[in-house]
């Protein structure tokens, strides 16, 4: 790519089952370019069905990036995805002026385009303790405690993600500190520009396909995916919907039903705590689902301008 051009990251975000796929796909097709997926869920090559990973079809139709790359006991965060995200994108630039970036995981998609704070790193010491205190009192005991010690973050945090709770406790308990007050929100400088989109879907449509997704995922074969990965229900990658609700029911604390229950509203809940994080950057532009020629022609102009 020639380095006269500017050059482009097309984010494409939005709740889970809003479309995001598709139209990345047909982005992506459109422009000539690649996909770099945001999210963190479908990085693990064991979690294709409950995560609704792109199928083998839809691979094939684009280069996909950061799809089924781990295994769910290789520790991975945001940090690291940043670095790798930042290399690749760097290499998919001198061929392609735009790439498209999407996913669900609003974070990870801030990190690629807007950076992370430089939070303190803690000791094995005060991690373990942590660890301790989820394992004796559950979720429970992490929001509890962090609302205590920064009351702050826990008005906005994740009370549902034990990882995001055990962080910031862990920095707060290392430097006598709150964690937001190293959340400084400092966009650090890119060689790309951002074109901010985003998928919306009417409420009641949004149930509607979440819970046909769930009943999709169960034909295609959910169970036994999770059944699979039963010996490795503590590790945090599979700290996911879908996954524990299916363990308590193979935990014989659970009925089937009341797990495929639990599966969409815990999604309804989960794609609501999505849609608050997007909408807290000003910078997106929401269409529906339906909506290519209208996203490509925001594209178009901004790539112009």
């Amino acid at each position: 790519m020639a380095s006269d051009k500017p050059l482009f990251v097309l984010v494409l975000a939005g709740p889970t089952a809003s479309g995001k796929t598709s139209m990345a796909i047909r982005l992506a097709r459109h422009y000539r370019t690649e996909i770099v997926s945001a999210d963190s869920r479908q990085f693990y090559r064991e979690m294709r069905i409950g995560t609704a990973a792109p199928t083998a079809e839809e691979l094939k139709s684009v280069p996909h990036h950061f799809i089924s790359h781990l295994t769910v006991a290789e520790p991975y965060d945001v940090a690291r995805y940043e670095t790798e995200a930042l290399a690749l994108m760097s290499k998919l630039h001198e061929k392609h002026q735009l790439v498209v970036l999407t996913g669900g995981s609003g974070l990870y998609i801030d990190a690629v385009c807007m950076g992370l704070d430089n939070i303190p790193e803690t000791s094995a010491e005060v991690r373990n303790k942590v660890n301790a205190l989820f394992h004796q009192q559950g979720l429970e005991g992490l929001q509890h405690m962090l609302s205590q010690l920064d009351p702050a973050y826990y008005k906005v945090v994740d009370k549902r993600n034990p990882r995001r709770l055990q962080r910031a406790i862990e920095v707060c308990l290392q430097t006598g500190n709150p964690y937001s007050f190293y959340r400084k929100r400092l966009v650090q400088p890119r060689p790309f520009k951002v074109i901010w989109t985003a998928l919306e879907v009417e409420r009641v449509v949004l149930i509607n396909r979440i819970n046909m997704r769930v009943e999709h995922m169960l034909s295609l074969g959910l169970l036994d995916e999770v059944r699979s990965l039963y010996p490795y229900r503590h590790l945090n990658a599979l700290n996911t919907v879908g996954y524990q609700e299916l363990f308590r029911y193979l935990d014989k604390t659970s009925r089937l039903e009341e797990a495929i229950s639990e599966i969409k509203v815990n999604t309804r809940q989960y794609a609501k705590r999505q849609m608050t994080w997007f909408r807290k950057n000003k910078q997106y532009q929401w269409f529906d689902s339906l909506a290519f020629d209208r996203i490509v022609a925001v594209a178009d102009q901004q790539m112009k301008s």
